[in-house]
């Protein structure tokens, strides 16, 4: 594999792995084991700001309600 290939293909596992990680510290700090508010305020506004993009693409994408079944047209 030639080297900007392996260049693509870590750049590839970035994403995937930042995900991961995001879904890690929300474990972490659900059970307690840490505090949103230990994290430094850098890491702290960049966790805010995916979470806001991922709502707001959930509620983009979402194509059915999920309340009960009187919201259906």
């Amino acid at each position: 594999m030639s080297q900007p290939d392996k260049v693509s293909a870590l750049s590839q596992t970035d994403t995937s792995l930042a995900r991961v990680l995001e879904d890690l510290i929300d474990v972490l700090i659900t059970r307690g084991v840490i505090q949103f508010t230990d994290l430094p305020e850098a890491a702290q506004a960049k966790l805010l700001e995916r979470r806001e993009t991922r709502a707001s693409l959930n509620d983009r994408l979402q194509l059915f309600p999920t309340g009960d079944d009187n919201d259906l047209v």
